[in-house]
């Protein structure tokens, strides 16, 4: 009779040895890296270490601080590959899992709305007046508003309504700043095709803070041409006379250009937003704007500087606003804007 064969020994596990970057990296290599400091790594983790928290307690599973790392070094190069050979240690597999994790943790509504708030108390809103009539002595300002586009993959369910103007998949977003470049107000789940003007009219910006009132008296957003001028949104004068409305557009331009900086400086320190986003489906892709505009605000309220890099590119606006059908144009709000004018800028100061 022959022997039984013998049993074939399974071979060990090798895990690849995982760098501790909180230990063995500086401030400056980690912001440049991951966007953060140490400090700020850890201040992040500490919001969500109990949902990243693995509760079966196995061997090499990644900590919450290394699943936080992961992301943001996503976040920061748009690339999964450089995750897993960045000598962090996952592999392709866990770190697609992790980003999704962590995405989902971070983009809870709980969590958003501690770092993303519009003001809507009288003291809230008379320091961001306050900010913003030091630009160019407009007065009434709390927020400047604009979209941008983030380019996606195309996606399986209703790619057609994805495609922009320009002719590629997006997400169009709606984002408010204040003077300090920090965001107050984010919308991201509008496929690309979509108006600007219908974003604002659909938001709970319009229906809801400004439509019942919850903002004081005197209070603007000003925003371009592309969006319905109303008594809280002021927008520039398509042609306009000299005098009240050419002085208003002046400081109307260099007060908006808040938003235009400010789009740029968040697609500079994320570079995920600089590229095409090839995750899907789209929703998820709205938990990255979400986000990275929530990381964007704590790197400001930590002072905490975007690194430099020789592929850096400012967001530049396309020159071509559509205008909002005249439908959306009612004439009250022209007619404030002509009295607002006429009011403030009489005089060129």
């Amino acid at each position: 009779m022959a022997a039984p064969a013998p049993l074939r020994q399974r071979r060990p596990r090798r895990f690849r040895e995982r760098k501790d970057v909180l230990h063995d990296l500086d401030d400056g290599e980690l912001i440049k890296r991951y966007r953060l400091d140490r400090a700020g790594i850890i201040f992040v983790t500490d919001l969500v270490r109990g949902p990243l928290t693995n509760p079966t307690g196995r061997n090499q599973a990644l900590t919450p601080e290394m699943k936080i790392i992961v992301l943001l070094r996503y976040l920061a190069t748009g690339k999964m590959q450089l995750c897993s050979m960045d000598d962090l240690g996952p592999s392709q597999q866990t770190v697609s899992r992790v980003i999704t994790e962590t995405l989902m943790a971070l983009s809870s509504n709980a969590i958003l709305t501690q770092f993303i708030t519009f003001p809507i108390t009288p003291h809230e809103t008379q320091r961001k007046i306050v900010d913003f009539q030091q630009i160019a002595g407009f007065p009434g300002v709390i927020g400047a508003i604009d979209g941008t586009h983030v380019r996606i993959s195309a996606p399986s369910e209703f790619e057609e309504e994805y495609v922009n103007r320009k002719g590629y998949h997006s997400i169009n977003v709606q984002v408010i700043f204040d003077a300090k470049y920090k965001i107050t107000d984010i919308v991201a789940k509008w496929p690309g095709s979509v108006h600007n003007a219908r974003i604002l009219n659909e938001s709970s910006l319009n229906r809801v803070v400004f439509g019942r009132g919850m903002v004081p008296d005197g209070c603007h957003l000003l925003g371009d041409s592309g969006y319905p001028s109303k008594k809280w949104l002021l927008t520039p004068y398509l042609r306009p006379q000299p005098g009240p409305q050419s002085n208003y557009n002046r400081a109307h331009k260099i007060t908006r250009s808040v938003v235009e900086r400010g789009i740029g400086q968040l697609k500079r320190r994320f570079h995920v937003l600089h590229g095409e986003i090839r995750v899907q489906p789209p929703s998820k892709v709205c938990q990255i704007i979400k986000v990275c505009a929530m990381l964007h605000n704590i790197c400001k309220n930590r002072n905490i500087y975007i690194p430099a890099a020789e592929d850096d590119e400012e967001e530049v606006d396309d020159p071509l606003h559509l205008q909002p059908p005249a439908a959306q144009r009612p004439r009250e709000g022209l007619l404030y804007r002509d009295e607002f004018a006429d009011l403030h800028f009489r005089n060129d100061n």
